[in-house]
């Protein structure tokens, strides 16, 4: 996995495009290997690219084409976010960045820079979208327009917001501060801000704050008349030129913006040979407003002076456009090399870059929220394809989920039943897809039937299994698509959406059978809380396991999880935590964890153990503080399927989580069962299940 680090603000205007540079030189210090990611751009100018992205790019050269730098435009996030499909928009930047981490070693990630969107303020933005990227965060702040205390109070609650989303922060950088006020603002955010947070302070730099004549021209939309090479000239001040020329020589600044009318000659001439003299300031431009043009001997007279002042020619009137003058903020983009070399210069200055680096090499988490653990499904499916049979083509969840994995190409499908039955409700309800593109295969007239009888009369003989009984029940759809696995036509099988768990599982309970040194098929069921995936078993299949089989499960299920990508932490529950509670389940649960303990001392373990200790770190240091589990367990198991039945539901229905299964554990190849009132969705993701499964084993 790549490093990377996520850049964040809570304002416009903060200045991160510095950090953004020099943290980009301070990565391709360690590898050529950088990639750059802005999840949501600002809306392309006149060049028809983000200047950020653009800057990016082409002065550091990276390997890197403009459309896979980005995911979204701001105005795209508006829309999206303004219609509720928060969901959508995670998904899309997921995919985006991963696409860069697989090829890169770093990815610098910059947040965006607006505010008040549709109900959500830039930092909702920004900690939604670092909290499922799962990268540390670097947080930029601005003193520009506060007073320190101000500042200094935003910065401890924006530290705080990430760290209750769970976010973790390596750096906080306050910039644009007043050089007198530097060492008291490190020393009270130090004050504030755990030690293991590293602080920098940036002082304002008056060249790095100011607008160019670019910057103006561009947002006034202007019409440069001379001196274009000078456009990136750094405006230090601007003032109208309504007044005579002898009062506004006077009132003329270092690097001054002149606005002034257009026909007023003597201001225009004023200002140039002010900037040619050594008794008067240099001049940083001159804006004509009211789209008026000097006389034709007047524009002669310019253009034969040396002068190093632009002048553009704008619409609108001197009032209004000082007033958008005013409104215009400085940025960086990729042709002002002036101040990008000074920004590296003052990043190395002022920014700690190495201890920057060792806080991001050095740094992991074993966090997977919801979005991530289903993206990372949906890859590793995509990535090892695999044939999944569907037994209950008749049902319109089946079809349309179906549809949907069509659509995705993710897997190999066979759906069971009648092709023209399949279409007919395809068409009822609207439904798009390519049956063609579909095995499609009918247990009632099936080829395979002959040799699928054999295979199970030869399976089951011994149990009294005849020829006649196998060959009525090779078209019972449970038994059809577990035969399929056993003769190698499929290589796994999601039912159950219109059958019982026995009708399922009894086919590959009696054919598949368990893998080596497996004597129980257990479930566990992925719950996808706000803020983690917690694996959870056995829920589904058994009704009162003894301290062996709980053993088995617990096993099966820590490698279920890290299967998935999840660092199993496994907390064997009960009513009470270590040693003091008595009773029979206590004990077979005591009795459990020290098997799990014999046969895997290479898993971490703890049992018995309440719930709430299990999963909240508060009551954890109260109850057991010497735990490496205990507050942060994974994975699950519950003493009894009562007990984990009713409680998966309970989170389900309480918090709204998203739980994701059963998936069966224990079998030589993946079946796994729905529930009669699941959803597309339930069927989409177990088929992800299952074909992941599928490749484990």
């Amino acid at each position: 996995m790549s490093k990377a680090i996520y850049i964040a603000t809570i304002e416009s205007d903060s200045g991160k495009s510095l950090v953004s540079l020099g943290l980009l030189r301070m990565m391709l210090t360690k590898s050529s290997k950088v990639g750059y990611f802005r999840p949501i751009i600002n809306e392309a100018n006149e060049s028809k690219y983000d200047d950020h992205t653009n800057t990016a790019i082409n002065f550091f050269n990276l390997n890197l084409d403009y459309k896979d730098c980005y995911a979204y435009k701001q105005g795209e996030v508006v829309q999206l976010l303004g219609e509720g499909k928060i969901d959508e928009v995670i998904n899309t930047v997921i995919e985006k960045y991963k696409q860069l981490e697989n090829r890169f070693d770093y990815v610098l990630v910059e947040g965006s820079d607006f505010s008040g969107i549709g109900g959500f303020t830039e930092l909702d933005v920004n900690l939604m979208i670092a909290k499922n990227l799962n990268i540390p965060a670097l947080i930029v702040g601005s003193g520009n327009g506060k007073t320190t205390e101000e500042f200094i109070q935003t910065m401890q609650l924006t530290y705080k917001s990430f760290k209750e989303k769970e976010v973790d922060v390596i750096g906080l950088i306050a910039n644009k501060i007043d050089e007198s006020e530097m060492y008291f603002v490190k020393k009270a955010l130090q004050k504030h801000i755990p030690k293991e947070i590293q602080i920098d302070i940036i002082p304002k730099v008056s060249f790095l704050s100011n607008p160019t004549v670019k910057e103006v021209v561009e947002a006034l939309d202007g019409k440069v008349l001379f001196g274009e090479q000078f456009l990136d000239n750094s405006i230090g001040s601007y003032s109208s030129g309504a007044m005579q020329l002898r009062n506004y020589l006077t009132r003329i600044k270092d690097n001054a913006l002149v606005v002034t009318p257009g026909d007023r000659a003597d201001i225009i001439l004023g200002a140039l040979q002010a900037n040619a003299s050594s008794n008067y300031p240099k001049i940083a431009g001159i804006i004509l407003t009211g789209s008026l043009l000097p006389e034709e001997s007047i524009l002669r007279l310019i253009e034969g002076v040396q002068s190093t002042v632009p002048i553009i020619s704008v619409e609108g009137g001197t009032f209004s456009i000082t007033n958008k003058i005013g409104a215009v903020k400085s940025k960086i983009y990729a042709s002002n090399s002036k101040k990008i070399l000074l920004s590296l210069d003052t990043f190395d200055s002022y920014v700690n870059a190495e201890g920057i680096t060792k806080r991001l090499t050095t740094h992991s988490s074993t966090k997977m929220t919801p979005k991530m653990f289903q993206y990372n499904m949906l890859q590793k499916a995509k990535q090892n394809r695999k044939h999944i049979v569907l037994p209950e083509g008749n049902d319109e969840r089946i079809i349309r989920a179906a549809s949907r994995l069509q659509i995705l190409n993710i897997v190999d499908l066979t759906i069971l039943g009648d092709k023209n039955t399949i279409q007919l409700k395809c068409d009822q309800i609207g439904l798009q897809i390519d049956l063609d593109k579909i095995n499609i295969l009918n247990p009632e007239d099936s080829i395979h039937n002959d040799a699928f009888a054999q295979t199970l009369f030869e399976a089951r003989k011994h149990k009294g299994m005849t020829e006649t009984i196998a060959k009525d029940l090779v078209t019972d759809v449970s038994y059809y698509g577990t035969l399929m696995i056993m003769n190698g036509l499929a290589d796994g099988m999601v039912s159950g959406a219109a059958h019982t768990t026995q009708h399922t599982i009894k086919p590959s309970l009696q054919l598949i059978k368990t893998k080596p040194g497996v004597s129980v098929v257990s479930s566990v069921f992925f719950m996808c809380l706000a803020d983690r995936v917690s694996v959870m078993g056995d829920c589904a299949v058994n009704p009162n396991p003894n301290a062996e089989q709980l053993a088995e499960i617990a096993i099966s299920s820590a490698l279920s999880s890290e299967a998935f990508g999840i660092e199993a932490r496994i907390a064997m529950l009960s009513y009470s935590s270590g040693s003091s509670g008595k009773g029979e389940e206590v004990e077979k649960v005591r009795k459990a964890t020290e098997i799990v303990k014999r046969l895997r001392p290479d898993l971490k373990i703890e049992g018995p153990i309440q719930y709430d200790a299990a999963v909240d770190m508060s009551v954890a240091q109260t109850k057991m503080p010497a735990s490496e589990v205990a507050g942060q367990a994974s994975v699950l198991i519950f003493p009894d399927l009562n007990t984990g039945n009713n409680t998966y539901k309970a989170i389900q229905r309480e918090t709204g989580a998203l739980a994701i299964g059963p998936m069966l554990q224990g079998l030589n190849k993946p079946v796994n069962d729905l529930s009669r009132g699941c959803t597309v969705d339930d069927i989409f993701n177990t088929v992800l299940l299952t074909a992941i499964q599928a490749h484990q084993n």
